[in-house]
């Protein structure tokens, strides 16, 4: 019996040697495989002006644009872009795109230059906002609007027409831009300004989805930032109390930032932040803690400037997991990149088209209206609700658009995650839209007749610039894109 008592305590020493064994492996592959990532990342922040000379730079910027321009100046029929970072556009199951012969532009995203004197960065339009804000934040500086997901790139946000807490100051991102460089499929390059002569294709790459030729890289404007930002929160009854507070604040713009969280009819949050230089505390929403949910019973909060902008990757209201256990196993892993990535990657099991995502821009003056058919019509909370200065009047919307439209800010009322049950949430929100003078963005389904889409976007703005960018249409017409493909008919 000792013999067999010694054996088996062999064999169970052995066992959990060899599980301990198993566990530095493993533990070893994760340390390396987090430190490739650790280095690919450090080197999409590394400015490349601060390692080469100009000449260099440009040199190296120059022959990727050479390589996409060959592709497409050969490429003949529909073609769409593989990208370093995933799209953010909703993932739809029946999408023609995902059909498509891919132009890889995976390489473009490094930071090219960051001018701290004239508070310029010019980066690829692949970077990632997360590695611009790391990169400009060494000089005290971001850019002007960022939009919350760390992965949305600087050429997704011209393309798709990101706002954020700061929109009510500067308007979108592409209003604080200075300057892009444009591949056509028929592979010319094209530098665009708000004032040369390409000063068309400039306006109407804004909101353009890709459909008008590929961003080689832009030019951006910065302003100074520090260290953290203190939010404080405002509480509100009534929409009429809410929104004359978004209004004072607006005409004020004595605070850096500014965005709100409706959780309810009774229930309005305004959070409006601003930079500080030092914190009694800081707070991180990137695990177990949900950004949202904090607003409703918070009356102030601290976090860094970093983790201020990005409060919302892990979900802005529809965070997953919900589970308070699952969130704590898994939750730092599922960020925006992530279940994107899934999504997209598991279309059939994951893309799903009856939950309603998508932003309305309406009139500041309309809001009290829209928000009263909401309420009777849908009743979804929480909504997420960013001011939006009118900066200019866009060219890639239709002039009739602006023929009633006499206010000067904006409201983008997001709702996310609400179910339709057996209704079509969208094509409502469309209708309600057009009878109120707004508008809303096309990152998710679009049920709109090719009439009525013309009758919202510029036609013949946007075929000026399709003939001079696209003229054979391998990037897709932007109703194709947008709503015939999306919908698996196009």
């Amino acid at each position: 019996m000792i013999v067999a008592l010694t054996r088996d305590l062999a064999r169970c020493v052995l066992d959990v040697d060899v599980m301990k064994g198993k566990l530095l492996a493993a533990a070893a592959a994760g340390l390396v495989v987090r430190e490739i990532f650790r280095r690919r990342r450090a080197s999409r922040r590394t400015v490349l002006s601060d390692r080469h000379t100009q000449g260099d730079v440009e040199d190296i910027h120059a022959a990727k644009v050479r390589r996409i321009a060959d592709q497409l100046r050969v490429h003949e029929g529909t073609i769409s872009l593989h990208k370093h970072h995933v799209g953010h556009q909703v993932p739809k199951a029946g999408d023609k795109r995902r059909l498509d012969v891919k132009l890889d532009v995976s390489d473009l995203t490094q930071i090219l230059d960051v001018d701290p004197v004239h508070r310029i960065c010019v980066a690829e339009s692949g970077c990632a906002f997360d590695d611009v804000v790391a990169a400009t934040l060494r000089y005290g500086l971001i850019p002007l609007v960022v939009p919350e997901l760390r992965t949305i790139t600087v050429g997704g946000a011209v393309s798709g027409c990101s706002i954020e807490s700061m929109s009510f100051k500067y308007g979108g991102f592409h209003d604080t831009c200075l300057a892009y460089e444009v591949i056509t499929s028929t592979g010319d390059v094209l530098h665009c300004t708000p004032d040369n002569a390409n000063k068309l294709v400039f306006q109407m790459m804004h909101g353009s989805f890709g459909t008008l030729g590929v961003l080689g890289k832009l030019a951006f404007r910065l302003v100074p930032a520090k260290p953290c930002v203190h939010v404080v929160y405002h509480h509100y009854t009534t929409d009429a109390d809410f929104l004359a507070a978004v209004r004072r604040h607006f005409e004020a713009r004595e605070v850096d930032f500014m965005d709100a969280m409706i959780h309810g009819p009774n229930h309005f949050v305004l959070c409006c932040g601003m930079f500080v230089d030092r914190a009694p505390y800081t707070n991180a929403y990137d695990w177990t803690q949900v950004y949202y949910r904090s607003t409703e019973t918070r009356h102030e909060d601290y976090l860094t400037t970093s983790d201020y902008l990005f409060r919302y990757d892990h979900g802005v209201t529809n965070v997953h997991p919900k589970n308070p256990l699952a969130r704590l196993l898994f939750g730092k892993l599922m960020d925006s990149h992530t279940t994107l990535w899934l999504a997209n990657k598991f279309p059939q099991v994951l893309a799903d088209d009856q939950t309603v995502t998508l932003d309305t821009f309406l009139p500041f003056s309309r809001a009290s209206e829209f928000l009263a058919w909401h309420d009777a019509e849908l009743g979804h909370y929480p909504l997420w609700c960013v001011p939006y200065k009118r900066v200019r009047d866009y060219e890639w919307l239709d002039d009739s658009f602006y023929d009633r439209l006499d206010d000067d800010l904006f409201l983008d009322l997001a709702i996310y995650g609400m179910p339709q049950h057996g209704r079509n949430v969208y094509r409502m929100i469309e209708d309600k839209l057009r009878e109120l003078g707004g508008v809303k963005t096309l990152i998710a389904h679009n049920y709109y007749s090719e009439r009525e889409f013309w009758a919202i976007w510029n036609k013949p703005n946007y075929d000026a610039v399709k003939a001079i960018t696209d003229p054979d249409n391998k990037l897709r017409d932007l109703y194709d894109k947008t709503c015939r493909a999306a919908m698996g008919v196009g």
